[in-house]
């Protein structure tokens, strides 16, 4: 296989930093806002929602987690179309569809009304979210990437954290009457910045040799993400029926069926959904490995430690948001200190010194619950939080940093595609399992030991994330790191490939999840 490496030459060696590339980003990150937003501030909002509309429980359930379905559905499918007409262009349509989305959501009447304007605001964000990553990397050159990457931890940390807090303020305010429905009225003003910004100074990104979109691939990857999200947002409400296993069944069956139609479109000349040749470079499968182990236990572990603050604790919803915001200053420090300042001298270290750190903040919070019981503090929990939250931060943005430096431009939509909806899916299925784990010692133990749990299998998945960091190159870059001659050190080249181009875990990785 031939292979092309982000920094061997040509145009993407050599691209050069746009002018205004700080305004551009901050127009994708105001994008990352309202998705992270919006998967968190709506939970707040439920019992508002409930007593306003006369939503039932399964309603409600609907109205939380069909945006993640539909999302997670549409995000392949979304990002190839950013390869094919633009991503800048996508990134309008997709900001604009959410804005339009969110003010249906917030002028809403009856429970099915909201339900269907939740499921397209995921569509939307499924056209919106994937550009980002690749207008980014259009913008910056190789060299500073890097440290556009550095404020994707203090974002990803602020939103979901700030989410219920603004919730819980925007509810209880009610202002002019808008109790619920100024939760999605929030998403207005961003959404049209970044609408709006991204039209006047945002260049439009295009890939050489726009492919095809692959209609029977876009469909084999909706029904496959759709067959594995479903039962994991519903099956814990149902109590996990036959149903919701045989549909996983049939959710990874279709993903196999995507592998052998993807191979097929690629020996036969056609431009497949997915480019198969980014599992080919070690840093992208083994980063991609790393984010799923690390959103799956994080997702989990943020929702059931909020369910026991508001039920085992009895805080209210701003109380228990208050008893979160250590993790985003945290996050704040750890995304300075690692991609700003370590990553760039000491690479992969960075990140083995994160998990470590991160490590410790899940054993502190863990050893904090044993001590205190329900009578576990805000103030209890303010030191591990912030540890919690500064290994988080010096390894989100970092890894990101790893993942996205290892494909080429031509390859970056189908890995911002794969990246982002493997992310959901992680999420999903960390709360599912989590969630489930949670609720099972709660009926029998209480909440100490249900959220003590849930934080000790968190803790299980810090030697996965030590073993898969140590398949990443020594740096994200290694020319920019140590000059041409590293490249080829350690056998592994700048872009992150082992020696013959497919590492074992590549190809289990295409195999189980090349979609």
């Amino acid at each position: 296989m031939t292979e092309l490496t982000p920094q061997s030459g040509g145009a993407e060696a050599t691209r050069a930093n746009h002018p205004l590339r700080w305004a551009i980003l901050a127009l994708v990150l105001a994008a990352e806002c309202m998705d992270l937003l919006d998967s968190t501030i709506v939970n707040v909002a439920a019992p508002s929602i409930s007593r306003d509309l006369h939503a039932s429980a399964s309603q409600l359930q609907w109205i939380i987690g069909g945006y993640a379905l539909t999302f997670a559905i549409g995000l392949i499918a979304g990002a190839r179309l950013g390869d094919i007409y633009g991503r800048r262009r996508l990134f309008v349509i997709g900001a604009l569809g959410f804005v339009a989305a969110s003010a249906a959501c917030g002028f809403a009447v009856n429970p099915g009304m909201l339900i269907g304007c939740r499921l397209a605001q995921g569509f939307a964000a499924a056209v919106l979210i994937p550009q980002g990553l690749g207008i980014i990397r259009s913008v910056f050159s190789p060299k500073d990437l890097g440290g556009a990457f550095a404020f994707f931890g203090p974002v990803i940390g602020l939103s979901a954290t700030l989410g219920p807090i603004l919730g819980g303020v925007l509810v209880d305010a009610n202002a002019f009457g808008t109790a619920w429905r100024a939760v999605f009225f929030i998403n207005l003003p961003l959404g049209l910045a970044a609408a709006l910004g991204a039209a006047r100074i945002m260049p439009e990104s295009n890939v050489a040799n726009a492919p095809k979109l692959d209609l029977v691939g876009t469909v084999l990857a909706a029904a496959a993400t759709g067959a594995v999200v479903y039962p994991l947002i519903q099956g814990r409400t149902y109590g996990w029926p036959l149903w919701t296993y045989l549909m996983i069944a049939a959710g990874i069956a279709l993903f196999l069926a995507l592998v052998g139609w993807t191979r097929r479109a690629t020996r036969t000349g056609r431009s497949p959904l997915v480019e198969s040749s980014i599992f080919g470079h070690r840093s992208y499968s083994a980063g991609l490995a790393g984010i799923v182990v690390f959103f799956a236990g994080m997702s989990g572990t943020v929702l059931v430690l909020g369910l026991f603050l508001q039920f085992g604790e009895h805080f209210s919803a701003i109380h228990a948001g208050l008893t979160l915001a250590p993790f985003a200053l945290g996050s704040a420090i750890g995304a300075t200190l690692g991609a700003a300042l370590l990553a760039p001298r000491i690479g992969r270290t960075t990140l083995h010194i994160a998990i470590v750190i991160l490590g410790g903040g899940v054993w502190w919070l863990y050893e904090t619950v044993q001590s205190h019981g329900l009578h576990t503090s805000t103030w209890n929990t303010v030191p591990a939080e912030l540890v919690f939250g500064i290994g988080l931060g010096m390894l989100v943005s970092p890894l990101f940093d790893f993942v996205l430096a290892s494909v080429t431009d031509a390859e970056t939509g189908s890995a911002s595609g794969v990246l982002n909806a493997l992310q959901q899916l992680a999420g999903a299925v960390g709360v599912a399992v989590i969630g489930t784990i949670f609720f099972s010692a709660l009926g029998r133990h209480g909440y100490v030991d249900a959220i003590s749990r849930c934080l000790l299998v968190e803790l299980t998945t810090m030697p996965v994330l030590a073993l898969l960091v140590a398949m990443l190159p020594k740096h994200a870059r290694e020319q920019h790191a140590a000059g041409p001659a590293a490249a080829g050190q350690d056998g592994v080249d700048g872009a992150g490939h082992d020696g013959d181009g497919v590492t074992a875990l590549a190809l289990a990785f295409a195999e189980a999840s090349d979609s």
